[in-house]
């Protein structure tokens, strides 16, 4: 987990996180989670454990470090529900065989840098989740190691897992959801599928883009993603044996959600992102769902458009600079090494450009503030070829 000088520091890094877990808990109603067991891998000094011990009976962390779990223990003292555990090891050998109910890490697997050890790690979580549990994943830096998502897919298929989310795949930060399933559980599934027939039991309620309530979508950039609505999505349905279709073109599903609520009562209305391929041709397109190859649903129309032009901008910024390294996002930039940065007029040299996401096409740009830039407010200004950024204010501390 990445370092952070104060509880309220981090806290403000990881309500996006926690946000996203408890999303992902939508899946199980308030009054199961309840009585769940909970497990954070890598938990550092806990304080991600704090706010999430709300939702289960019991929450427990582990982490490699001695220093780590004891500053939890000292953290968590006044939280029952909190167990820590110290491994000796990247691993979880010291935990019972089938004993949590959801498992989640939050920028944990950097720390094994090989591809072995790391699916070694995930046969480990595999065998602690009990059947019918969620487990909630990060996997970030891991491309060193020759880890793809085709690998977590063939995990999955081998391991009886029903792949429910898998975010960020071309990005720095790849996020997936799993439930686990009794042994057998794949080979079954093929099996109903066969015996099913020609059937058609899911209909494609409403199609919309996924960043806004538009039936819409362009055929390539940032927004070209979209949200379907489907009902009678059969319970077994995953990621890794659906697929849809738009026009001639696959697109890439990157999530299934719960089963949507209007009030106290349950409308059975699943939502399916997909994120469209590079597509040539724009209209009015069919989408269609499958499910190993069967078809699942019948067409239904999606308007695409033409991608509108490209608009560079400053997407975040630090307020406060600590260490004097500045690190700025990007979106929309196509040509990365046109970008210049200057600090109260003074150009940066050593400027870092790294893609973190090329579908938005965002950037990562970094500098260190040289050692005699005082204490105080300055402006950042970034230029892209002739364009000019509108400038950002950043404190330097004394």
């Amino acid at each position: 987990m990445p370092d952070f000088a104060t509880d309220a520091e981090f806290l403000v890094h990881a309500t996006t996180v926690v946000n996203d877990l408890e999303n992902e808990l939508r899946r199980a109603q308030p009054e199961e989670r309840g009585r769940w067991r909970a497990l954070e891998i890598g938990c550092g000094p806990g304080r991600l454990m704090r706010p999430m011990s709300r939702h289960f009976f019991e929450i427990h962390g582990v982490d490699v470090a001695d220093a780590s779990v004891a500053q939890a223990r000292e953290n968590l003292r006044d939280l029952p529900s909190a167990r820590l555990h110290l491994s000796q090891h990247p691993g979880l050998a010291d935990l019972a065989n089938e004993s949590f109910d959801f498992i989640y890490s939050y920028d944990f697997f950097p720390h094994i840098s090989i591809r072995e050890r790391l699916l070694d790690f995930l046969r480990e979580i595999h065998r602690v989740l009990r059947p019918g549990g969620l487990a909630r994943l990060e996997f970030s830096g891991v491309s060193g190691t020759g880890f793809t998502s085709r690998d977590l897919l063939e995990f999955a298929e081998s391991h009886d897992l029903q792949v429910l989310a898998l975010n960020g795949v071309s990005t720095l930060s790849m996020w997936t959801t799993w439930r686990r399933h009794p042994v057998g559980w794949t080979q079954n599934l093929k099996k109903d599928i066969e015996a099913s027939g020609d059937t058609l039991p899911v209909v494609i309620r409403r199609i919309t883009n996924a960043s806004s309530f538009e039936p819409v979508a362009p055929c390539r950039g940032r927004f070209a993603s979209i949200s379907l609505r489907v009902e009678n999505l059969p319970p077994g349905a995953g990621l890794n044996h659906l697929r849809v279709t738009i026009g001639s073109s696959q697109g890439t599903m990157t999530s299934i959600g719960p089963l949507e609520h209007s009030g106290l009562q349950q409308m059975g209305w699943q939502q399916i992102r997909v994120d469209l391929p590079e597509l040539e041709t724009t209209g009015l397109l069919p989408v269609q769902v499958f499910w190993l190859d069967r078809p699942l649903s019948g067409p239904s129309a999606l308007r695409v458009i033409p991608p509108g032009p490209l608009v560079p901008r400053i997407a975040s910024a630090p307020r406060r600079v600590e260490n004097r390294i500045v690190r700025l996002t990007l979106d929309e930039i196509a040509r990365p090494y046109d970008i210049e940065v200057s600090v109260g007029g003074r150009s940066m040299e050593d400027v870092e450009r790294v893609c973190t996401d090329p579908r938005p096409q965002r950037y990562e740009v970094k500098f260190r503030l040289p050692e005699d830039i005082e204490p105080g407010i300055h402006h950042v200004k970034v230029s892209i070829g002739r364009r000019q950024l509108p400038p950002v204010p950043i404190e330097v501390p004394a």
